[in-house]
């Protein structure tokens, strides 16, 4: 009698698979936080989301450039030296460089949509407070608090940011920079009215207002759907998804949202990783340069029209004897804008705006890497170029084109740095990288106006010489993030990749147990017969 040949058995273990997946031949239908937003599409809430999300934009900046139309006159009252106006700059963005770590780690772990009202209620308080400083010392402790609070409002970025569908968030994100440029122009224009009439106590009052106005409207904005599953609150982020879908007038997909909670978030050692410390390093490089740049072409604006600095030594020789002339008529040795340096700021501040359709084309058909790099060389020809002898007009036009490419530099890597990192640690990585910005913006004022003030030259070369580093830092990032989905972590992805690769095998393999007309496969291991051991599909994790 023939004995039946026995075949080769292969097991695989799948102990980290569900057993829900391996139930019956046919899996059921599932989907991903990914899948749902790519298939609920752009519509109603997602320009709600623009509208409430780009405001935060209009408080910060008002915060931050009200230091830059406060200082002559806190240089008048309080009978500042140049490093001490500096020192409040600086102070300003020592604390948010310690918060926005701290913010940034929080928001990873108890959600982005808490940080951020914490950060606005917190911003708001110390601000109004910054109002009734009775001395220098007072006004320096309470604009760091302010500092600190602002940190904060990067969360709203990353909220946009996980909602958006891929294809919409290189032409959405760059477009919030007209919030910046508004909450800018709309601080400059308060405080060509506000400070000669009744003071700069009451603009930083008036200023807090649009602040206090979006915590009211936050209500109307949940938390990201995309962290809620990586905490493993998968019933709150499908109620959130399928409100989203109802706004749109949209469908969700079909099935059940599947994605895997992971224990290991907002921790700092996930970016210094392997996976992640060239890239981690290189953006680091670049923050810092770019805020350097920034606030220093706005810090050196209000010195080129306050002094002159334009045409070397003869310029200085004239500002010599304006401050002379001027330290004769007033016993503060202050010198307060006039009108036309009112007008010359917000000419120069428009240029934000100016180049944000060319640096949309370029993030969304170049890349994010390619656009970076040829504005940052762009700026770092722009600030030799203030060294040429012009004309007023002169002048305001190179400004002009400054503040144009540092804020396409903004632009540009806000996204970037939004899209490269995983969902479990993308609030840190914003953290961590708005820390390493505020210590180039609190270099900034002593080139900007202290140096600057000794050698013009010198100052600009330095201020060049960082926009080439970065320029070729950003050249040479080894990821590229143009059409690339948003990455939800190591884990989950591991999961996914096997789920897809691994299940649509397993419903051709023989050797299953039929239960009702169905392949059902049992236990912890899968056992498949043929003549050839079964091998898993491997698949790259990027």
């Amino acid at each position: 009698m023939a004995t039946k040949q026995t075949e080769p058995v292969a097991t695989i273990g799948l102990e980290d698979l569900s057993p829900e997946s391996s139930e019956s031949q046919k899996e059921p239908k599932t989907f991903t936080v990914e899948e749902a937003v790519e298939t609920i599409g752009f519509g109603r809430f997602h320009i709600a989301l623009f509208l409430i999300m780009g405001s935060t934009g209009v408080a910060e900046a008002m915060e931050i450039m009200l230091i830059a139309v406060v200082s002559p006159v806190i240089r008048c009252e309080w009978h500042l030296e140049n490093w001490q106006v500096a020192l409040v700059t600086t102070m300003v963005f020592f604390g948010y460089m310690i918060f926005s770590i701290l913010f940034g780690l929080l928001a990873d772990r108890y959600g982005r949509w808490k940080i951020l009202l914490i950060s606005f209620l917190w911003g708001a308080y110390f601000s109004l407070l910054t109002s009734f400083s009775p001395s220098y010392i007072w006004f320096v402790f309470l604009r760091t608090m302010v500092g600190c609070g602002v940190s904060g409002h990067a969360q709203g970025l990353i909220i946009k940011t996980e909602f958006l569908p891929t294809k919409y968030r290189g032409y959405m994100l760059p477009l919030s920079q007209v919030f910046w440029l508004a909450g800018s122009l709309l601080i400059i224009g308060l405080a060509a009215v506000i400070n000669p009439t009744i003071g700069w106590r009451w603009l930083i009052r008036i200023a807090s207002i649009p602040g206090i106005i979006l915590i009211l409207a936050f209500k109307f904005i949940p938390e990201s759907a995309r962290f809620n599953v990586s905490v493993g609150n998968t019933q709150a982020a499908v109620a959130t998804l399928e409100r989203i879908a109802r706004m749109n007038r949209s469908a969700m997909p079909e099935g059940k949202l599947v994605e895997p909670a992971s224990e290991k978030r907002g921790r700092f050692a996930d970016l210094l990783d392997a996976k992640y410390l060239r890239t981690t390093l290189q953006i680091w490089v670049i923050w810092l340069g770019i805020s350097f740049a920034y606030y220093g072409v706005i810090l050196a604006s209000a010195e080129l029209l306050e002094r002159d600095l334009v045409c070397g030594s003869q310029a200085e020789t004239q500002m010599v004897l304006s401050e002379e002339s001027e330290e004769s008529k007033s016993p503060c040795h202050c010198h307060l804008f006039a009108p036309s340096d009112y007008k010359t700021m917000i000419i120069s501040t428009l240029g934000e705006i100016a180049l944000n359709p060319l640096n949309i084309l370029g993030i969304n058909f170049l890349g994010r890497r390619i656009s970076l790099s040829i504005t940052m060389g762009c700026t770092a020809l722009f600030f030799l170029l203030l060294n040429i002898c012009t004309s007023s007009t002169g002048l305001i036009g190179f400004l002009f084109m400054l503040r144009a490419l540092v804020s396409a530099n903004f632009n540009t890597i806000y996204i970037y740095t939004a899209e490269v990192y995983p969902t479990t640690m993308r609030a840190l990585g914003m953290g961590t990288s708005g820390a390493l910005c505020r210590i180039g913006a609190m270099v900034a004022p002593f080139i900007a106006q202290v140096l600057m003030s000794a050698s013009f030259l010198g100052a600009l070369c330095l201020f060049s010489s960082v926009c080439v580093v970065c320029a070729i830092s950003a050249f040479t990032l080894p990821i590229e993030t143009k059409g690339r989905a948003l990455q939800v972590g190591d884990i989950a992805k591991m999961f996914s990749a096997l789920h897809y690769h691994l299940f649509p095998l397993l419903s051709d393999t023989p050797g299953c147990r039929k239960e009702s007309g169905k392949c059902v496969y049992s236990g912890v291991h899968l056992i498949t017969t043929g003549p050839a051991p079964f091998k898993a599909k491997k698949t790259p994790i990027t």
